[in-house]
C-alpha cells in the first residue's frame, strides 16, 4: 500500500495537469525513491555546472532559474511555483548549464534522475505529460526573451504582474486578481533587465493610474483589461488549458 499523504502525490496531480495517466503510470510514480528536503531564501538548488543527481519538484514556496554574466551581473530567466519542476531538463542534460536558486524559504522533493528519465522511457504516457510540461517552460521562456528584449519599461513590468496573476491563481495562491508578489523589486528588476528604482518607479505610475494597488509585497489588480492592454498580454502561451488526451 502506498502511502496517501506521500509528497509524491502532487508530482502526480502535476502530471496529470499536462497529459491523462493510468492506474499502472500513477502507481509507477508513486513508487519511486524521494526525499523532501528545505532550503532557505536565497540557497541554491544546483549551480551552473554542476552535475545533478536528482530532479527537483517544489512542494511549497517559490524557486527562480538565473544566469549570470561574466561582470557578475544576474538575469532570472523564470520563476516556478508550487508543485512545479524546476529543473526537468536535467533528468536529460548531464550538466546543469543555469542555477536554480530559492526566492523564498522552499520544500523540495527530490527524485533521483535516473528513476524519472526510467519512468520517462518506458511508460509513454509519463513521458508525454514530462514532455509537455518541458514544452510550456519553453514557452514561457519565449515569452520572457520577447519581453525584455522588445518591451518598454511599463509593458515589461504590466506583463509579468498579469501573468504571476493567472499562474498563481492557477496554483490556489492568487484569487480576484490578488496576490503576494513572491519576490523582492530588486529580484523583480533582474527579471525584467531594469534597475530597482526604475521598477518602484514603474509600479508607482501604474499605481497612479489605477491600474493596480500595492500594500508592501500584496498586488491587487484593478484594473484586468487595462493592464493587461498595458502589458500587451495574451495568456495563450501559458498553455493553462490544454490538458492532452
Amino acid at each position: 500500500m502506498h502511502d496517501h499523504s506521500s509528497p509524491l502525490l502532487k508530482v502526480i496531480h502535476r502530471l496529470e495537469t499536462r497529459s491523462k495517466l493510468g492506474g499502472a503510470d500513477r502507481e509507477a510514480l508513486l513508487g519511486m525513491p524521494c526525499t523532501v528536503r528545505t532550503l532557505n531564501a536565497g540557497a541554491y538548488f544546483v549551480r551552473d555546472g554542476d552535475v545533478p543527481e536528482h530532479c527537483g519538484v517544489l512542494l511549497s514556496g517559490f524557486a527562480h532559474r538565473n544566469k549570470i554574466t561574466g561582470d557578475g551581473a544576474r538575469q532570472i530567466i523564470s520563476i516556478h511555483m508550487p508543485t512545479e519542476f524546476i529543473d526537468l531538463q536535467n533528468v536529460f542534460l548531464d550538466v546543469s548549464d543555469h542555477n536554480v536558486q530559492m526566492l523564498t524559504a522552499a520544500e523540495i522533493v527530490l527524485i533521483p534522475r535516473a528513476i524519472m528519465r526510467e519512468l520517462a522511457l518506458t511508460r509513454p504516457a509519463i513521458g508525454r505529460a514530462l514532455w509537455i510540461d518541458s514544452l510550456i517552460d519553453a514557452a514561457i521562456f519565449r515569452e520572457w526573451v520577447v519581453n525584455v528584449g522588445r518591451r518598454d519599461s511599463r509593458t515589461r513590468i504590466s506583463h509579468l504582474l498579469c501573468e504571476f496573476s493567472l499562474r498563481l491563481e492557477s496554483h490556489g495562491l492568487a484569487s480576484s486578481h490578488r496576490y503576494e508578489l513572491p519576490m523582492t523589486q530588486e529580484q523583480l528588476a533582474d527579471a525584467v533587465g531594469l534597475t530597482p528604482v526604475h521598477v518602484n518607479r514603474v509600479l508607482k505610475m501604474l499605481e497612479q493610474e489605477g491600474l493596480i494597488s500595492r500594500d508592501k509585497r500584496v498586488i491587487v489588480i484593478e484594473d484586468w483589461q487595462r493592464l493587461r492592454e498595458a502589458g500587451d498580454f495574451n495568456a495563450r502561451y501559458l498553455h493553462q488549458k490544454a490538458i492532452a488526451g
